[in-house]
């Protein structure tokens, strides 16, 4: 059996750089109130020593767990199979890492999942939480504001009502939706056909909004529901077109409703876009440059919405440990979308 060297103290560091222990502990804590050349000494103690501050106590010092929540409030099944959540997932991870925060990813099975997500939340594990993928019926806002934990949110939250105190960052789905369906009508195609996404999510009833926008006077047997999955794109496909077998474009909520659409265009003879044209939203490329053919979408920067979810939490956060005024608390963020052609449309 081999043994275990003793893990460096604080007070061995404090004896390597000639310095007192609370010394020491204000420079690994990030505390003011030191002069430079000893900060210096300090840090270069930690480097040969090895030192590495147990996180335990020093939560007690600075209040902090450098730990934040991810929240999905999504099943197991959906998440993994949808690379728009991977993506959201390794731009917030990136930012996370870069200021040395732990991310600790919590998903929603179902509602007995909501309160112990609530409680797991209220019990101090994390500093601050980010969640996304919210359905308008769902718990999880009250159980957060009921936990008192610093939240941003991913998507317009539609249960907010507007509150400036509610902070999220989302894209310009409406926006993105109606430049989808002006290049499909600049196209010449006049039976424009829109498949949604779930609409007790705002990003589909934004979608569904923009597609309005355009197409004022449309058929209302043209707008089939679905649930931003490939499979619920195939059934709506199908709904369409026994519906109106005249369709000549479709705009799909996302991608993967997109490509499921477009199987089943595929299987009922239609060539694209000749007979229809086609375009999605995500420009998820995996599944946009794959498609046959690769698809039209509108592109929202999915990876970049995860990394300013977390820059203004972990902003929030440190004014709060500064015990700055919060008399300008973080702004929502909306960024923009831009239509990327391929050969779908």
């Amino acid at each position: 059996m081999t043994d275990t060297a003793p893990r460096p103290t604080l007070e061995a560091v404090a004896a390597r750089a000639g310095v007192s222990r609370a010394t020491v502990s204000r420079v690994v804590n990030g505390g003011d109130g030191v002069r430079d050349v000893l900060v210096e000494r300090v840090r270069k103690a930690v480097e040969e020593l090895g030192y590495v501050p147990n996180q335990a106590a020093r939560s007690l010092v600075t209040r902090r767990h450098d730990a934040v929540a991810v929240v999905v409030a999504e099943p197991e099944s959906r998440v993994f199979a949808d690379p728009f959540f991977a993506l959201q997932l390794r731009g917030i991870s990136k930012e996370l890492t870069a200021h040395d925060n732990q991310l600790v990813l919590l998903l929603t099975e179902g509602r007995d999942d909501h309160a112990r997500v609530g409680r797991y939340l209220a019990g101090g594990h994390v500093d601050g939480a980010l969640v996304f993928s919210l359905h308008l019926d769902d718990p999880l806002p009250e159980l957060i504001q009921r936990a008192g934990v610093p939240t941003v949110f991913g998507g317009r939250p539609g249960w907010s009502g507007g509150r400036s105190d509610v902070v999220y960052v989302d894209s310009d789905n409406r926006g993105g939706a109606r430049d989808a369906v002006r290049h499909l009508a600049g196209l010449g195609r006049t039976r424009i056909a829109h498949i949604t996404g779930a609409l007790d999510q705002t990003s589909a009833v934004d979608r569904l909004d923009g597609y309005r926008d355009v197409m004022a006077d449309a058929d209302p047997r043209l707008i089939a529901e679905a649930d931003f999955t490939p499979a619920g794109g195939e059934r709506a496909m199908r709904e369409l077109l026994d519906r109106c077998p005249d369709l000549d474009a479709v705009f799909a909520a996302n991608d993967l409703t997109a490509s499921g659409a477009l199987r089943v265009l595929r299987e009922s003879g239609r060539r694209v876009p000749d007979d229809v044209a086609v375009i999605g939203f995500d420009d998820l490329q995996p599944v946009a440059e794959q498609t046959d053919p690769p698809l039209t979408t509108v592109r929202q920067d999915i990876e970049e919405m995860g990394r300013i979810m977390a820059r203004l939490l972990l902003h929030g956060l440190d004014r709060a440990h500064r015990h700055e005024a919060a008399a300008t608390p973080p702004s929502s963020v909306v960024l923009p979308t831009t239509l990327v052609r391929r050969r779908s449309a």
